[in-house]
């Protein structure tokens, strides 16, 4: 009998939790073979990323997984073997109750968001009692390191962007409405929250002495770029032009076709937490913005990600990524973006033959949904066993 697996995932407006959840319960029943529910707030914003999915239906499947919509009263439902709630979101209190007397018990999951700080190892895996109820949830915490919970990846991932690659790019370029990237023009990808450093870089891609192509999906920075192009609004498919650079706008892209456009482009500017994983398994630079708060506790998960990303990497160049990093995520003034944008500029070489390595690295941590499944696993033989 295969295990069962229950995965509830509320969705904020960033998309990226809904991101996380589907390409997790899509790999757990692919690659694993499980059982795999998964209870959803908001399909309609579900439905933005896999266009395949109802979001009037209560009950579908897609690709495997049966996609529930998690409403308000919930449903009475049996717990599934394994439970997760991903990113701390809190389980309907009716559900709850049927856990705790479930015998034995369901394996209790909070998968919480990816971080490279050194205390993600120490924590990763500890048991957090429920106050009220004989229940357990296991913190598990995704990570750069092999003593971590891993990184979110397709088993074929490598070998799909590979292909891609090597014979899908002009197809890609033509279902965007555009040519083959001329010689020497620099293809950017920009996924971004609003930025007060946008301005600058806009500018300092405008002035370079090569084309700059950017493409840019729909989202919260088009506000921003209407502005910096002195127009009342912009709208998918519009193209502008300021001095060296042309501005593409994008329709909001679905998962697959995101991740072929942060293949196909020489340089891809993410946001969170999913875009961020996709972006540093193309194989290509990237500049990651975290997600703001207001005590900057962004800056301390920016800065060690940066650690990682930029070892192993000579001190010109490895100065360069973090100018870029820093400056896009507020960190510092010292030098200006033309600066940044000049010194990154400078190593383009340097910087691409390192992201080629990084992704190659990145595999030493252990995928996620193996480590999952293998945490999952071992807890439910233990309670067997306690159970008879």
């Amino acid at each position: 009998m295969r295990t069962t697996w229950d995965i509830f995932c509320n969705v904020v407006d960033n998309y990226g939790d809904i991101g996380i959840a589907w390409r997790l319960a899509r790999g757990l029943a692919r690659e694993h073979g499980l059982d795999v529910q998964l209870w959803v707030d908001d399909l309609h914003a579900f439905q933005r990323i896999w266009p395949a999915i109802s979001p009037d239906a209560t009950e579908q499947t897609c690709e495997g997984v049966r996609v529930c919509a998690w409403r308000i009263p919930f449903a009475a439902t049996g717990p599934a073997q394994v439970v997760i709630d991903a990113f701390g979101c809190s389980l309907p209190e009716t559900y709850l109750a049927a856990m705790s007397v479930q015998s034995p018990p369901p394996v209790w999951i909070n998968l919480e968001y990816l971080s490279a700080e050194p205390w993600v190892a120490e924590h990763h895996g500890l048991p957090s009692p429920h106050p009220r109820l004989p229940l357990t949830r296991y913190f598990f915490f995704p990570g750069y390191t092999p003593d971590t919970g891993g990184l979110l990846a397709e088993a074929d991932l490598a070998e799909r962007r590979a292909a891609f690659v090597h014979s899908g790019l002009p197809a890609f370029w033509r279902e965007l409405g555009l040519e083959a990237p001329q010689a020497g023009e620099l293809r950017i990808s920009l996924f971004a929250y609003e930025n007060p450093a946008l301005p600058d870089l806009l500018e300092a891609w405008a002035t370079d002495t090569r084309p700059v192509t950017c493409l840019v999906p729909e989202g919260r920075v088009i506000p921003q770029l209407a502005a910096w192009l002195s127009v009342p609004g912009l709208q998918a498919g519009e193209v502008h032009r300021r001095g060296a650079l042309r501005l593409h706008i994008l329709p909001f892209l679905d998962q697959d076709t995101y991740d072929h456009l942060l293949w196909a482009c020489n340089f891809n500017f993410v946001r969170g937490e999913d875009s961020c994983v996709r972006a540093q398994w193309a194989a290509r630079p990237m500049v990651w913005q975290a997600y703001p708060q207001d005590d900057h506790a962004h800056w301390d998960k920016t800065g060690a990600l940066l650690a990682h990303y930029t070892e192993g990497l000579e001190p010109e160049a490895a100065h360069a990524v973090s100018g870029m990093w820093r400056h896009w995520n507020g960190m510092t003034e010292a030098d200006s973006m033309a600066v940044c944008w000049a010194a990154w500029r400078g190593q383009q070489a340097a910087i691409e033959v390192h992201a080629r390595a990084w992704c190659e690295r990145l595999g030493r941590a252990g995928r996620l949904a193996d480590k999952l499944v293998d945490f999952a696993e071992n807890k439910l033989k233990s309670r067997v066993f306690s159970n008879p």
